[in-house]
């Protein structure tokens, strides 16, 4: 049953399971709720598509993704990313290291690649009010040091 208005997907080369058994193993209350295994039609194969694809409906953070684990032809960029909105340094930290491991990647201003390339932005909520401080001098510093930051040490932007 679908239910919610507007589904995330994303696009995977192959096993939509590992996908999901990976972003369920660190987002906590993540879990999978479908999956599935087609035989792709024969015009999808003379068209480049592979002989079979998996789908899988994961929710994580109380939003629901789809995967779709369909080949090589399509890689994630920077264009579309996901913010995690953290409560304090303590889980900043626990999200950019989990997402940053194992092949994944830290870009710059609180901006990082996990494994299979798709880009998080790992931010404290604190953070938005320091940009939007009434008080220059606070939103200066922050977004000075934003700039001289990989992952966002909220204690130096403050």
């Amino acid at each position: 049953m679908i239910t919610q208005k507007i589904t995330p997907c994303l696009w995977v080369d192959k096993d939509a399971k590992a996908v999901v058994d990976y972003y369920c193993s660190i987002f906590k209350n993540g879990k999978m709720k479908d999956y599935r295994q087609y035989k792709n039609p024969p015009q999808g194969q003379e068209q480049g598509g592979q002989e079979s694809f998996e789908t899988a409906v994961m929710e994580i953070g109380d939003i629901e993704f789809s995967i779709l684990a369909a080949g090589p032809y399509f890689k994630f960029n920077e264009s579309v990313s996901f913010v995690i909105n953290c409560k304090d340094q303590a889980e900043v930290d626990y999200y950019w290291d989990a997402l940053t491991a194992n092949g994944g990647e830290e870009g710059s201003c609180g901006w990082c690649k996990d494994k299979y390339g798709l880009s998080w932005q790992v931010v404290p909520v604190e953070y938005f009010d320091l940009i939007n401080s009434d008080d220059p001098n606070v939103r200066e510093k922050a977004m000075k040091n934003t700039f001289n930051q990989k992952k966002l040490i909220l204690s130096e932007l403050q």
